[in-house]
């Protein structure tokens, strides 16, 4: 029954263009939102650090998923290796490899913020089609 209610929410999304784009891209930024939102209510900087890794390395299987179908264009193939490079460097700066230093502790629950500032500026810099945002989001929702 979620399955079918997603799907038709999708649907309906679709038909209405911008709006689903709008509807896609809030999806995406809810979901960092949530992750800023448990980072932040806990007090322990290890269960923080897990929480934003998992969050991290959920969102890019999910994008791993949605660049492997065949219905994906190859611009957003494109766009979504850019999501992609952009959450690797995020991970990246939290555990301090590949020439970034690490994420202090006591900078975690900002670190959380700026990931989501981040993703809000997103759809400025990369362009993936509204039928692909709303599969990531569909996946999102199926997964997590």
């Amino acid at each position: 029954m979620k399955t079918r209610t997603i799907l038709g929410t999708i649907a309906a999304l679709l038909v209405l263009g911008q709006t689903g784009y709008a509807a896609a891209n809030d999806g995406i930024l809810k979901y960092f939102n949530n992750t800023a939102c448990n980072v932040k209510a806990t007090g322990d900087p290890v269960q923080k650090r897990e929480i934003l890794n998992n969050s991290l390395q959920n969102m890019t299987m999910v994008l791993d998923r949605v660049q492997s179908l065949p219905l994906v264009s190859k611009d957003d193939r494109a766009g979504i290796n850019q999501l992609k490079t952009t959450l690797q460097e995020k991970q990246n700066e939290l555990v301090g490899t590949n020439g970034y230093d690490r994420v202090a502790d006591a900078q975690l629950d900002d670190f959380s913020d700026y990931v989501v500032q981040d993703m809000e500026q997103a759809p400025e810099t990369i362009t993936i089609s509204v039928v692909t945002l709303l599969l990531i989001v569909l996946i999102l929702v199926l997964l997590f």
